[in-house]
């Protein structure tokens, strides 16, 4: 449900605005509307790249951090963590440059060999001068040999790598070649060295990461709660020459006393009043505990107007039901009520609904799976066992599936056009809702008729005679009616082209849920598949081999169905998402197109209000 809201509107005098605002963020119910973007703020522009550089960080720290400290405190300086940060990552940049120009040193090294260069110079100082030489096969000659004292050092690669020793420096057709100053055996050290340093840098970050994860998660909170209060400070319109600030909000309406107290006792003019549909009133979702757990659904397609039904009731049953379908195992359904249940003791409280969504899922996979008589891949109709025999009664075969998926589509669709109408009618009266009800009543009559007829609950004729009647009463609605200030020419018209669309439209998204169908019995399929590989497995060789044999059984079986009920899962919220977030909310006429309630609050109170 949509909670109902109320329009308040402020008048504050400029010197008790900062106060007043304090006040009501405390409160933390009131919505205030932002009517200036604040973009030429410089102060709230420098609060939104300080965010997202905190924001970045936080994400690395935590990829890197492997034991979490939660000790908070709450004047640990967020420039100081990040300078530290960005400190410690530079240590390592350098360092891990530092290494690879090491690497490149030693990979030139090891052509030469590990030498002492104060040989090198001796030689120098006593007038023989040693150069370093690299040419192809074809271009070394061997009378530089004895012209040259030339020594072949290594032939690799159609090169020959070699060293030439004179009284005096030398010019020969071949590259010569610049070594590092320091031995093979130097840049050896050198490199195990920096590895070393690089090493304990890293630990020293993963360490600091652990320590200050928190401690940055709580000075990004601070630093969006002053954003919060400067964002809001320039949505105040200035009057009276800027002795009076207009400030407007909203707030709910079980709020609303606590609000009112609070303006009365500070002896704040304000007006309120309700919200109208056409108002752009921001949205909060009222639901039970099971609807709530949905909700997630609904913000990742967007909130409903004001005027607009809330689709999360409707959202959450046929989800369900379209996950389990997709999945359609009861061993699965198993499987994921104790993954539930394990993860929300484990995990923060913050996930606790997320939790308990999953195993509200696994739960009505059970159920849906005894049904369809599957359990970890084996198929229940064909075991024989007597304690199955009464339960088969309920079981639904396979070759059945297809047809209660599509009924089930035909089910949500006409849900669709249900809520449509009903929204409809609501926002903008019965006589501009012809068009809607005549559709409404022309699908679900033809379904009614159709099916009865198909059960032989009534004959035939009874059946065209249904058909006619509800036709012409739908085509009343449809073609003549449908918009009251038209020509009846152009209702016509407009009549021809919306039944062109239905028509195509409803049965392609009819279709669309066979998919339904589809991916339960592939998941099916896929188990039995896994089972059979498993079984087959028979090493011979005595008492080892039937060890063996179970333990690859078991091996098979463990990551055949893990597999399997991963990606069971993952199509299970992918398609019944599609099936939500098209067929029904296309059907429906939702738009979610608004704005979620935000109030003006501290951190806290918004943890609360979660």
């Amino acid at each position: 449900m949509i909670a109902k809201m109320k329009k308040l509107t402020f008048l504050i005098y400029h010197q008790e605005y900062e106060t007043f605002l304090q006040e009501l963020r405390e409160l933390g119910v009131v919505h205030i509307v932002e009517k200036k973007s604040g973009e030429a703020d410089g102060k709230l522009q420098e609060f939104i790249q300080k965010r997202n550089t905190y924001k970045n960080v936080l994400q690395a720290m935590q990829q890197l951090a492997d034991n979490v400290s939660q000790k908070v405190d709450h004047k640990a300086s967020g420039d100081e963590l990040v300078s530290r940060y960005e400190e410690l990552q530079a240590a390592i940049q350098s360092l891990q440059q530092r290494g690879v120009l090491v690497q490149k040193d030693i990979a030139q090294m090891k052509i030469w060999g590990n030498f002492d260069w104060k040989t090198i110079h001796l030689l120098d100082e006593i007038g023989w001068h040693m150069e370093f030489y690299t040419c192809t096969d074809r271009q070394f000659d061997s009378q530089w040999e004895e012209e040259y004292h030339a020594i072949q050092v290594l032939h690799e690669g159609g090169r020959v790598y070699f060293v030439t020793i004179t009284k005096a420096p030398v010019e020969i057709d071949a590259e010569k070649v610049v070594l590092p100053e320091l031995s093979l055996m130097e840049l050896e050290t050198e490199k195990t060295r920096l590895d070393a340093e690089k090493s304990a840098v890293q630990t020293a970050l993963r360490e600091f990461c652990n320590v200050s994860v928190a401690l940055l998660s709580d000075a990004s909170d601070r630093l969006q709660e002053e954003m919060d209060m400067q964002q809001v400070r320039l949505t105040g319109e200035r009057l009276a020459e800027g002795s009076v600030l207009l400030l407007e909000g909203w707030v709910p309406e079980d709020s609303e006393r606590t609000v009112v107290e609070m303006l009365d006792s500070r002896s704040i003019y304000y007006e309120m009043r309700k919200a109208q549909k056409e108002d752009n009133a921001p949205i909060k979702l009222t639901n039970n505990v099971f609807i709530r757990m949905y909700e997630v659904l609904t913000r990742m397609y967007g909130m409903p107007d004001y005027g607009e039904f809330d689709p999360t009731p409707m959202v959450a049953p046929f989800f369900t039901l379209f996950f389990a379908f997709c999945v359609g195992d009861a061993g699965y359904g198993l499987v994921l009520i104790a993954l539930g249940a394990y993860l929300k003791k484990r995990m923060d409280r913050s996930m606790s609904g997320m939790m308990n969504l999953v195993m509200t899922l696994g739960g009505m996979t059970t159920i849906l799976g005894m049904i369809f008589g599957t359990f970890f891949g084996v198929n229940l109709l064909e075991v024989d066992a007597p304690w199955l025999a009464s339960m088969k009664q309920y079981m639904i075969s396979s070759d059945k599936l297809m047809y209660l998926a599509l009924a089930i589509g035909v089910i949500h669709i006409i849900v669709a056009m249900t809520v449509k109408t009903l929204c409809s009618t609501v926002r903008y009266g019965f006589k501009n809702s012809l068009s809607d009800w005549g559709w409404l009543l022309c699908v679900t009559g033809f379904v009614i008729t159709g099916g009865l007829q198909y059960l032989e609950k009534i004959t035939p004729e009874v059946a065209n005679w249904a058909f006619i009647i509800v036709g012409g009463i739908s085509a009343i609605g449809i073609f003549l009616l449908n918009d009251l200030k038209r020509n009846v020419f152009i209702n016509i018209g407009a009549g021809v082209w919306t039944t062109y669309n239905m028509a195509t439209g409803l049965l392609g998204d009819v279709l669309s849920y066979i998919r339904l169908y589809a991916l339960g019995l592939a998941g099916a399929m896929l188990g039995m598949v896994f089972n059979k590989l498993a079984f087959m497995i028979d090493i011979q060789i005595p008492v080892i081999g039937s060890i063996l044999t179970w333990i690859c059984c078991g091996a098979i079986l463990v990551f055949g169905h893990t597999l399997n009920i991963a990606m069971s899962c993952l199509s299970g919220f992918v398609h019944p998402l599609r099936l939500t977030f098209v067929e029904y909310f296309k059907n429906s006429g939702y738009s979610g197109k608004g704005e979620a309630y935000k109030p003006f609050a501290t951190l806290k109170e918004k943890d609360n209000n979660k």
